[in-house]
């Protein structure tokens, strides 16, 4: 493996993980808000108990993925940042109002509703205008004049593919956060709302696979290239569907664990993490070796090999330190059933 591709898999990693957890985070802003006044399910409040500790350490991972980019590949972040000025500008407004509108929603109890509802409209829609990046990188929405790339947003705003990727990337973040949400509820012996968050994600299952079908036909037609590289891995897209059918079916088989109590959430979470970790695979293979097609490659933008390897070992290192903070954070948040019972009987 050579090191500009070692890099590029590096930063990959970054976008999947940011990509996961950020699902699972504005997701649970968006249920918090739909069920701010159903108090006698608590979804509204299993959905806060989530967002409390969790939206902090999402946050840094995007700092991880700018930093990534930067570092790795420095000789495309100018076109990048030149094409990605309208988008990027918007993702970081939106994050900075979701970030203190969230605060102050906890703060602030006598405006909690309206700040709880600016926070959850503005957290669903940054899933859909990052996932506009890539489309972008697709190079149909892409002028170059004078030897500077600027993004032709009429054409992009036009485009049934944005439009496509969009809409995968709402209905995911919905889907995946009420399968957690439910995981959630159900180990902390919130029934109510663990039947409402089940019942959410068996409506949106069937809708986000439908949606990445429509992805994959809007992409035969406006990236044509893209679509027949992900064909090249048609065994492994299979596999993809296949286990989205399997954690699609953990919303509705009995637990084997629990009798009387219909799902397997945390079966669920698994098998839909693995399928979108499989498709990632497949679409990132097939971009190759493109950043953005067809004039950056990842050969041409990449930095010098002492930079890298600088670089690489501080990620390493880095990573080495926080990632057994990371499983440590997780097994107390999710696992400790002590622990989630006594954080839901301090709501009440």
């Amino acid at each position: 493996m050579t090191d500009a591709l070692l890099a590029i898999t590096v930063l990959w990693g970054f976008v999947f993980i940011y990509a996961v957890m950020a699902t699972m985070d504005f997701g649970a802003g968006f249920w918090s808000m739909i069920y701010l006044n159903r108090d006698r399910t608590q979804a509204t409040n299993i959905a806060n108990r989530y967002l409390s500790p969790t939206w902090e350490v999402t946050n840094t991972f995007i700092v991880a993925l700018v930093v990534a980019i930067y570092s790795l590949f420095p000789k495309a972040t100018y076109t990048l940042g030149t094409i990605l000025l309208v988008p990027g500008s918007m993702i970081l407004l939106l994050l900075a109002l979701r970030s203190a509108f969230l605060v102050f929603s906890n703060i602030a109890t006598e405006y909690r509703k309206p700040l709880t509802y600016i926070s959850g409209i503005s957290g669903i829609i940054i899933p859909g205008i990052l996932i506009s990046v890539l489309p972008i990188t697709h190079g149909h929405y892409i002028d170059v004049v004078d030897g500077v790339a600027n993004l032709n947003l009429q054409r992009l705003f036009t485009s049934p593919n944005e439009y496509a990727f969009i809409g995968f990337a709402i209905c995911s973040t919905l889907f995946l956060s009420s399968l957690l949400l439910a995981d959630y509820s159900k180990v902390s012996r919130e029934m109510d709302a663990y039947k409402v968050y089940l019942r959410d994600a068996r409506i949106l299952g069937p809708i986000t696979l439908a949606m990445a079908f429509l992805v994959m036909y809007t992409l035969k037609h406006e990236a044509a290239w893209l679509y027949s590289r992900m064909l090249q891995d048609l065994p492994l897209l299979l596999v993809s569907v296949t286990f989205f059918i399997m954690g699609g079916l953990g919303v509705f088989l009995p637990s084997f664990f629990e009798k009387g109590v219909r799902g397997m959430p945390r079966l669920s979470v698994i098998t839909i993490t693995i399928q979108y970790l499989i498709a990632s695979y497949v679409y990132g293979k097939a971009h190759l070796p493109y950043i953005i097609y067809p004039d950056i490659t990842i050969h041409a933008a990449f930095t010098d090999p002492n930079s890298f390897r600088a670089v690489f070992t501080t990620y390493i290192v880095g990573f080495a330190i926080l990632f057994p903070g990371f499983i440590y954070f997780w097994s107390l948040f999710m696992k400790d059933k002590k622990y989630l019972r006594q954080a839901a009987e301090g709501k009440e």
